[in-house]
């Protein structure tokens, strides 16, 4: 399919094909649309798109780009601080959203735009204007527009929100589409022509059967959400006024499934169920090929006396059932490769995306970090004072308390600016503390003969990991009849590989005494705005005492004991089994720290490393 081109020498994929015609019925009413999702990094291709939707559009449509990081006041609109002191009045300023009525909204990395923008945005979308009343003005402004979300998110990043997602009706994937492709579709959109389209879009109607065909794919493609129909339905009268025609076609309503629902496809349709007629027929087709003839046609004969003897339909079943299956066939064409793949694949590990780094816990500070918006209070204790916003909580009351005040002005026809107490606003600050990994290294002799010499390799590699990610590690050892801080809290590489050699094997396993000691060093970590992550290598076949003496009930039960207590500090931990054969008592003590488990009795220390590493994080994430 080439909109637009008459040079068929050029393989066009479904994915150029889809972006062009999103570009053509976005740019006749982007606000009846809601947005476009376009999933592709920054590169020529994307700007390429981005400048033809620009220039299909009519000329004067606002565009205003919104940074992933906007405050409220930009977006929302405010006091215009600088009219106000210059005038002595408040005067009001309007956002973002308000100056794109009638256009479009750029959200450039949408994957990390945070949840206020969303909620605002969406908030604009469904009500079609913005409120805004905040230091003392009143805003209600029209804002109808689309948005283009761009989404640069990697495999393994956080996706674009589904508030957004629900409310854009086109999900274009540029990633697989070639410059030259869109050179090829490339048709010098006429601005006229999109006019003409946009005063004919309110008259296009569409009959029922089309609402009908359109709902029943959604439903059949596990698409829950009214929006999505909503959209196709828009979507197809679009493509009916881009054609210059007042009634949605089959075509209009087969296109509309093809760029709506077919990307948000969450299941495979199901096959067509054969009618009793159909199953007959099939049935006498096989008998056919076995039976004589005689018998072909006498199954034949009854065949079509049971046609005969059925009820005719409606004079528009058969062009109904047709298009539902024309719109049906029409969307699932369109589902991504790989999407129920995709999909299936984050249910089964429960949603959860793994990074490669590990970030410790987002921490408040008063003066360092990344803004995180003011808070109306006193700068005491280091806080920083934020003149801008204090300037706004003061302005609106100034009239009021120069009435007040029998203070003298500060020249002729102006007043000074009076701030009290009550305006003090200062700035909040958040930062990730630093992550810092505490090993617990079993050095006794039972797991020194099994698996000590590739826990030591393991925790090597991710030594490793842990200074280029910057982060602290921290290792205790513990055999014979106690434990031992190895090495302290460090960033040294070459300090955590020298301990890790220096650690000899052979003795009892105090289990119990390690682990107090992990829980120890973790809570101390903790107390200093420092991640604590505490990873146990051991068999968990404890069998010192805390004080020493052997006997392995009572050091299998303080080592419970000890698990339940680093449950009860909400430590993070990681408990990683290293005998030979996955131990019932080390999965119980996993149990009962509330820590993963991982029994690894045939791990190299390469996958052991992965494991840990893969394994802590959503353990931190859940914390």
């Amino acid at each position: 399919m080439t909109p637009g081109s008459d040079s068929p020498s050029i393989p066009v994929s479904e994915a150029a094909a889809a972006a062009w015609l999103a570009v053509r019925l976005f740019a006749i009413d982007p606000a009846a649309l809601g947005g476009i999702v376009v999933r592709a990094a920054a590169g020529p291709v994307r700007d390429r798109w981005l400048a033809d939707l620009r220039a299909a559009l009519p000329a004067g449509t606002p565009w205003r780009a919104v940074p992933v990081h906007v405050d409220e006041e930009r977006l929302l609109g405010g006091i215009d601080l600088a009219a106000t002191l210059q005038g002595g009045r408040p005067v009001a300023q309007r956002g973002v959203l308000a100056e794109s009525d009638g256009g479009v909204v750029l959200l450039a990395m949408a994957e990390r735009a945070a949840r206020a923008t969303v909620a605002h945005l969406a908030a604009a979308l469904d009500q079609g204007e913005v409120v805004c009343a905040r230091d003392g003005i009143a805003l209600r402004e029209p804002a109808r527009f689309g948005v283009l979300a761009l989404d640069e998110s990697a495999e393994d990043d956080a996706p674009v929100s589904d508030v957004l997602l629900d409310r854009c009706a086109f999900h274009v994937d540029l990633r697989a589409v070639a410059w030259r492709e869109l050179e090829h579709l490339r048709d010098e959109p006429a601005r006229v022509g999109i006019a003409a389209a946009r005063a004919l879009y309110p008259r296009v109607i569409a009959e029922a059967p089309v609402v009908e065909a359109l709902c029943a794919a959604a439903q059949a493609l596990g698409v829950m959400s009214v929006r999505a129909c909503l959209f196709a339905l828009r979507a197809a009268r679009l493509a009916a006024a881009s054609a210059g025609r007042t009634t949605v076609s089959d075509e209009d309503a087969t296109l509309a499934a093809r760029l709506v629902l077919g990307p948000r496809a969450t299941r495979l349709p199901a096959p067509p169920e054969q009618s009793e007629d159909q199953a007959a027929e099939s049935e006498a087709a096989d008998r056919s090929e076995n039976d004589s003839e005689e018998s072909a046609d006498a199954a034949r004969d009854a065949t079509a006396d049971a046609e005969d003897a059925a009820d005719p339909p409606g004079p528009t079943e058969p062009a109904a059932e047709a298009l539902d299956d024309r719109v049906l066939a029409a969307a699932a064409a369109a589902i991504p490769a790989g999407l129920l793949a995709r999909l299936t694949a984050l249910d089964a590990r429960g949603m959860t995306r793994l990074a490669s780094g590990r970030a410790g816990a987002l921490q408040k500070s008063r003066n360092r970090g990344r803004p995180a918006g003011v808070r109306r209070e006193r700068p005491r204790g280091g806080a920083r004072l934020d003149v801008i916003a204090t300037l706004r909580a003061a302005v609106p009351w100034q009239k009021l308390r120069g009435r007040e005040s029998s203070a003298p002005t500060a020249g002729e026809g102006a007043s000074p600016l009076r701030i009290r107490a009550e305006d003090f606003h200062v700035g909040r600050f958040k930062q990730r503390g630093r992550t810092t990994t505490v090993f617990a290294v079993d050095a006794s002799g039972s797991s020194a003969l099994h698996r000590l010499a590739e826990a030591k390799g393991a925790v090597e590699l991710l030594l490793a990991e842990c200074y280029v990610r910057r982060d602290s590690v921290a290792v205790i050892g513990f055999r014979g009849r106690d434990a031992e801080l190895l090495l302290p809290p460090t960033r040294s590489l070459v300090r955590a590989k020298r301990s890790l050699a220096e650690l000899p094997g052979g003795g009892g396993t105090p289990l119990a005494a390690g682990l107090d000691a992990a829980r120890e060093l973790a809570v101390a970590l903790r107390r200093r705005g420092e991640t604590p992550v505490v990873v146990v290598l051991s068999d968990g076949r404890a069998n010192v005492a805390r004080d020493g003496s052997p006997g392995r009930p009572r050091a299998e039960a303080e080592a419970r004991g000890a698990a339940r207590t680093i449950r009860e500090e909400g430590v993070v931990a990681l408990f990683i089994d290293t005998s030979a054969q996955p131990h019932p008592l080390a999965r119980e003590l996993a149990t009962e720290m509330g820590a993963r488990y991982l029994p690894l009795p045939h791990a190299e220390a390469a996958s052991l490393s992965a494991a840990v590493r893969s394994a802590a994080l959503p353990g931190e994430r859940r914390r």
